[in-house]
This record gives C-alpha cells, sequence and structure tokens, in this order.
C-alpha cells in the first residue's frame, strides 16, 4: 500500500450511458473507501460525449464513431491528468480496441476480467441478462468460450423483453417493481436450464437486480472491472 508521500493513481470513467456511469461512479467510491487508506484515495474524473450520439451510432452499426467518441472522452480524461480510464458499458466494449488506438492513457476493460473471474470459480454454464447486442453478440461469449464456460441466454422474445427494459425505462434513470420481476423470471427460467450463475450484461441492470434477491450468484462485469481499477489506482505512479 503505497504511503502519503506516493500518490494514488487518477482514474478516469468514461461514460456512455448517464444512469450506468453514475452506478460506476458510485462503486468506485465505495470500494476505494473500503480498500484504501485515506490518506491515498484515487482522483477520479468523468467524462461523456452525448449519449444520444453513441445511440444513433450503435443503432446504425457505426463503430468507428463509438470508437471516435470513446477516444475524445479519454482525451479529456487524459488532459485531466487522468493515468488510466475505464467505460462500464457493456455495448461499446468491443469497439474499446478501436479507442485504445493512439489514445494517450491505457484502458482498462471488462471481458478478460470477467472471463477470468468465471473461470476461476469453476463456472461451467452462465445465463447473461443485456442488452439485445450483448445477449446476442460476442462481447463476452468469445472471452468465456475460451475459458470453457457456455454462455446461456434467454429465449428470443425475453431478449426482446430485456433490452425494451434497458433502453425504455433504466436509462433513463426509472426502475420499475413489474421490471424487477420480469426479470426475475427470466433468470428463474435460465436457472431451469442449467445456469449456474448469472452475468449482469448492462450496466444499468444492477438498479434492479442484485445479490441479494437472485437466487444464482451474480457476476457483476463492471463491479468486477472496478475492484480491478481500485487495486490499480492504489499503486503509486512510481510503481514499476
Amino acid at each position: 500500500m503505497p504511503s502519503q508521500a506516493e500518490p494514488a493513481q487518477h482514474v478516469g470513467i468514461v461514460a456512455v450511458s448517464p444512469e450506468g456511469a453514475a452506478v460506476t461512479y458510485r462503486q468506485f467510491h465505495r470500494l476505494a473507501t473500503q480498500l484504501t487508506m485515506p490518506g491515498n484515495r484515487p482522483a477520479v474524473t468523468m467524462h461523456g460525449e452525448p449519449f444520444e450520439q453513441y445511440l444513433t451510432a450503435i443503432a446504425e452499426q457505426d463503430w468507428e464513431t463509438v470508437g471516435n467518441l470513446l477516444r475524445q472522452s479519454a482525451e479529456c480524461l487524459a488532459s485531466a491528468g487522468a493515468d488510466f480510464c475505464l467505460t462500464p458499458d457493456h455495448v461499446v466494449q468491443h469497439a474499446v480496441q478501436m479507442a485504445e488506438t493512439g489514445c494517450s492513457i491505457p484502458w482498462l476493460t471488462m471481458a478478460q476480467l470477467l472471463a477470468n473471474k468465471v473461470g476461476e470459480d469453476g463456472r461451467e454454464r452462465v445465463g447473461i441478462l443485456g442488452t439485445r447486442l450483448v445477449t446476442n453478440g460476442s462481447a463476452y461469449q468469445t472471452h468465456l468460450g475460451l475459458k470453457g464456460v457456455k454462455v446461456m441466454t434467454p429465449s428470443p422474445e425475453e431478449v426482446d423483453e430485456v433490452d425494451a427494459i434497458i433502453f425504455q425505462e433504466l436509462v433513463l434513470g426509472e426502475a420499475r417493481e413489474a421490471s424487477r420481476k420480469r426479470l426475475a423470471g427470466v433468470i428463474e427460467r435460465l436457472a431451469d436450464r442449467g445456469a449456474e450463475a448469472i452475468i449482469l450484461g448492462s450496466s444499468e441492470v444492477p438498479l434492479l437486480i442484485s445479490q441479494a434477491t437472485c437466487p444464482l450468484p451474480l457476476y457483476d462485469p463492471g463491479e468486477i472491472q472496478v475492484q480491478t481499477a481500485v487495486r490499480m489506482a492504489a499503486e503509486p505512479k512510481n510503481a514499476d
């Protein structure tokens, strides 16, 4: 643990969804309070380009624009003094590689961190709750597959239902009890099909689903990423 003479690193958060970024900001400071000394709490700066620009680019499958938006935020964070950055948004994770190209500071990404944790726990079949793009895409499936983990998705109708809850409610800050029950039903059906745990594949889903109310173990990639970021930030800037 660094001494007060060795300042912690400065962390940058690239916001995409405002609600998801707010969840991550809270998680970071709560964990930093638990895991670091009072004199070595890391500085945190958050920056986000307009969310609507991301939504438009994602709808058009324009990942080059998504990568550029991410890089623009990262450069703003670098100018503010950030030593490294992360984004908690799941949909844009595979555009991070484009954002990293030519970026002034390194990125901490979620997919490999998640795969390592699930693999360490010996899971073989995990369900996923997220947007349509994350659930049906390869954001996590490739990394988990290399660990021998099968990702189980809800039915096509349930995928549409979860996607609507995220984009029509959660990203707007609306956490409805009826939607909580609908997500709980999706989890129950994944468990009936043999899922051993659930991946929260959206930075907003924790607004509705928590370990206290879920019968299966939960993996929150954003929280895993934040835990790693807190530990990295606690290292002094002059560490080898």
